[in-house]
């Protein structure tokens, strides 16, 4: 359940829509022959209480995307829409009383190194003129929803780096937001710290229903907490699925880069250096296979050796348990004539298998 602490005045919002929702979203910094444009009408719609990951390449538009959200950069066209309010059409004091709907977390904290961890979560309610009563029964309930009751006093150097992001994912609580935005706030994190700051952004998601828009450039974070993903490239959003889709079967070849390199399926090096980009009269096709759920536990090779006529050599397979989905990933030889290979990669195309040739090699003699 919620704690008080979090509890919002006044009566609810009666917006059906979605709690963020971009249209036609472009950002073009500079004009004239050097201007260069971040975003390219970008179209993205947040669900209230969702986990929603914006995943891309270093330089493909995500913090841009989400420094627009709550205007940090302003955009340079189309509609930014938070719990029913355009945020394009409002300034000044309107836009700071509507950015305490939205809390922010950075890659590096942004604490201050001269305040304690008490005074960093209390520093946005003093500068929204909180009085100092209501100040600590705010901030002593996030400090214990973020495990760090017993480090209050403490300041920022004398802090671990999940210790600093827990501060600041208090921080950015303290207003009661409706929304929280991510902006790779675990890329400076090590692997078992960065899994116990995405628990708690997934507990207080849960408990508090909080809807989370966070940037990422590691398929972990997305794996773990993400109920959807977009990818974003050159600015464009140019997919979107949720997770379990993403991860069986992406539909862009830079969405199964970023699988591949998650996974780390490769076919051996000696093979590759085999592979043909087309068959020819003596060679068989090299295929990746992914495939969930009932698939998963069928014995779809035994059958396909059997029906199609073909001899099967695995390469590389493993199994992923993404949230409630079990993926499955192969590298396989389809041994045989090119009649066999082909009715081969029909059965498996017929079985909800995401199949991708990833060329053909020499038959033996």
């Amino acid at each position: 359940m919620p704690c008080d602490c979090f509890a919002r005045p006044g009566a609810p919002t009666q917006s059906t829509g979605p709690m963020i929702k971009l249209s036609n979203l472009s950002k073009t910094y500079g004009s004239g022959p050097g201007a260069v444009q971040a975003l390219k009408t970008i179209d993205l719609e947040v669900p209230e209480g969702a986990i929603h990951g914006v995943i891309g390449l270093s330089g493909a538009g995500k913090s841009t995307l989400i420094r627009c959200v709550n205007l940090l950069e302003r955009p340079t066209t189309g509609s930014v829409r938070v719990d029913g309010q355009e945020l394009t059409e409002l300034s000044g004091a309107a836009l700071n009383q509507a950015r305490h709907q939205i809390g922010m977390i950075f890659q590096h904290f942004n604490l201050l190194s001269s305040r304690s961890v008490y005074a960093n979560v209390a520093l946005p309610l003093e500068l929204m003129g909180v009085n100092k009563t209501e100040i600590r029964e705010r901030v002593a309930p996030l400090l214990d929803l973020v495990g760090l009751a017993d480090k209050r006093d403490q300041y920022p150097s004398q802090l671990s780096g999940g210790q600093k992001q827990r501060v600041a994912i208090a921080r950015a609580l303290a207003s009661r937001p409706k929304v929280l935005l991510c902006d790779e706030a675990t890329s400076a994190l090590d692997p078992h710290t960065t899994g116990a700051i995405l628990d708690l952004l997934q507990d207080i998601n849960r408990r508090l229903g909080l809807t989370i828009l966070l940037i990422t450039h590691e398929m972990e974070v997305v794996k773990r907490i993400c109920h959807r993903v977009g990818l974003i490239s050159g600015g464009e959003l140019v997919e979107e699925a949720e997770v379990g889709d993403f991860f069986t079967a992406p539909r862009t070849e830079l969405g199964r880069h970023f699988l591949n390199d998650f996974l780390q399926l490769e076919p051996p090096a000696a093979l590759v250096e085999r592979l043909e980009p087309a068959p020819g009269a003596h060679t068989h096709p090299v295929v990746r296979l992914a495939f969930g759920g009932d698939a998963v536990s069928t014995p779809l090779i035994s059958r396909l050796a059997r029906e199609c006529g073909i001899d099967v050599s695995i390469l590389e397979a493993k199994v992923e348990s993404i949230q409630e989905r079990t993926l499955g990933l192969m590298i396989a030889e389809l041994i045989g004539g090119a009649e066999e290979t082909a009715r081969a990669i029909a059965y498996l195309e017929t079985h909800d298998l995401d199949v991708e040739v990833l060329g053909h090699v020499q038959r033996d003699a």
